[in-house]
């Protein structure tokens, strides 16, 4: 693994600000393999100008965050079959 690879629980408060709930503990399914497990298990890239967010299985793109000049969020989850909260 990438020494710069963190794991979802480095993005909790991006998250809650988000969804306005705790949301590392939401179980998540990635739509690539399947795999199933809470969001705070995910790969976080943080070190662009967003947030990364990918399968720990698989290493494919669950969900991508960017914050615009203007403060709200936008918010790509195409890689997450699901998201239970």
């Amino acid at each position: 693994m990438d020494p710069r690879t963190l794991d979802g629980n480095a993005v909790a408060g991006t998250l809650n600000e988000i969804f306005g709930v705790e949301m590392t503990t939401a179980v998540g399914r990635c739509a690539h393999c399947g795999n199933r497990a809470p969001l705070g298990a995910l790969l976080a890239y943080v070190g662009g100008p967003g947030i990364v967010l990918r399968c720990s299985v698989c290493s494919e793109l669950v969900m991508r965050i960017m914050r615009r000049p203007d403060g709200s969020y936008l918010l790509d989850a195409r890689g997450a079959g699901y998201i239970r909260i």
